[in-house]
């Protein structure tokens, strides 16, 4: 069975569709690791690199439903 959770972005507040397991996240905000969307990971990457930041890199399947075997 495949889990796929929707939630908001701690950037934009849009709720977005991801997989619990992979999406990348930001605590700057709350302090706590929060899911970000890909268009303000899209929209921030270029603030962290001109900060001398690596940019953040969401791997294939952030944004995909997992097995749920992968939340046990």
């Amino acid at each position: 069975m495949s889990c796929v959770i929707i939630g908001p972005c701690i950037g934009c507040g849009q709720p977005f569709s991801y997989n619990p397991m992979r999406v990348p996240s930001c605590s700057a905000v709350t302090g706590k690791r929060e899911p970000i969307c890909r268009q303000c990971v899209d929209r921030i990457n270029p603030a962290r690199i001109n900060n001398g930041l690596q940019p953040i890199v969401p791997l294939p399947d952030a944004y995909e439903a997992c097995d749920e075997s992968e939340l046990e």
